[in-house]
């Protein structure tokens, strides 16, 4: 079992054949077989930061938690623009709309938590980063799908070649 590991980790990262000489189509496919890899972890990394980022918005909110009734202006399965207004009757229309903004339709009226030292930074009220795991962790599933075909192939034409 452990051999069968170590052989198609050899197959899978970016090495030097031996015995074989050094061709630039070789050459070619370790760099391709790099390029997989770098890629693979760069969606990883941003599906990661993703989840972190989601998590440090909502502390960053229970720190300074302000709620407030809000109007949906516009709603969109990524994007929703709400318009609120705060206890020293300040009205707010956050730039970058609203967190967590799934099932929200035009005109509803729903509740908001918001950073009442950044007003800007809201959530729908309920709503956490645990929302943003399953669309992170899809993202990241689908691109190591994708970077292991790729590497089984890149591996497959690297057999035909030897």
């Amino acid at each position: 079992m452990r051999r069968q590991i170590k052989a198609l980790a050899r197959q899978l990262l970016p090495s030097k054949t031996p015995g074989a000489p050094d061709t630039p189509m070789r050459k070619a496919l370790r760099w391709t077989k790099t390029g997989v890899w770098v890629l693979v972890l760069v969606v990883t990394l941003q599906s990661v930061l993703l989840v972190a980022g989601a998590w440090r918005n909502d502390r960053q909110i229970e720190a300074n938690l302000g709620v407030a009734q809000a109007e949906v202006l516009s709603a969109g399965p990524r994007r929703s623009t709400i318009e609120f207004v705060t206890p020293d009757r300040v009205t707010y229309r956050p730039e970058l709309g609203v967190l967590y903004p799934s099932e929200l339709a035009t005109g509803m009226r729903i509740y908001v938590e918001y950073d009442t030292t950044d007003p800007d930074l809201v959530r729908v009220q309920d709503r956490n980063a645990l929302l943003a795991i399953i669309p992170a962790g899809s993202i990241a599933v689908v691109g190591w799908l994708i970077a292991l075909g790729a590497l089984a192939g890149l591996a497959a034409l690297e057999r035909r070649l030897n």
